[in-house]
């Protein structure tokens, strides 16, 4: 990786939380999105609802179930602004990508181009040299 684009990466890294929390958020971010977490959370729901449901004593969140409803509501409260954060950094990093890879395509362009300009030299000077070789294969006496 050549220092420019090492150096972007990094500033990018720090732009977007480079410590601890922010590589944690990100790692929760993807991992609310997993079947395993969907089906861990589906199954305690369901296990709390029926826990509640039929138990005649010591229910400590009867039907309407507000206190699983504030469970969730603080749950989207943090996973939301945490898959937003992973959005950003994933993002910037993207973006950086894209610049990176867009420079290294103008680079190569820029190289294609001096090479075909040489081929073009290189024809001419084969078509000079072919017209010269020629005119004194043709020429008479010589």
């Amino acid at each position: 990786m050549d220092e420019h684009r090492h150096a972007e990466l990094e500033r990018l890294r720090g732009a977007f939380g480079n410590d601890a929390f922010g590589r944690a958020a990100e790692k929760g971010a993807r991992f609310f999105g997993t079947p395993k977490y969907i089906l861990g959370q589906s199954l305690l729901v369901v296990a709390w609802i029926i826990v509640n449901a039929i138990a005649w004593s010591a229910q400590w969140d009867p039907y309407p179930f507000i206190l699983l409803n504030l469970a969730f509501s603080t749950q989207a409260a943090y996973a939301a602004p945490l898959i937003l954060l992973a959005q950003s950094r994933q993002a910037a990093r993207d973006q950086a990508h894209a610049e990176a890879g867009a420079k290294h395509m103008e680079r190569l362009s820029e190289t294609q181009m001096k090479l075909l300009q040489e081929n073009t030299r290189l024809t001419e000077e084969i078509h000079r040299l072919s017209t010269e070789i020629h005119s004194k294969i043709a020429a008479p006496g010589g």
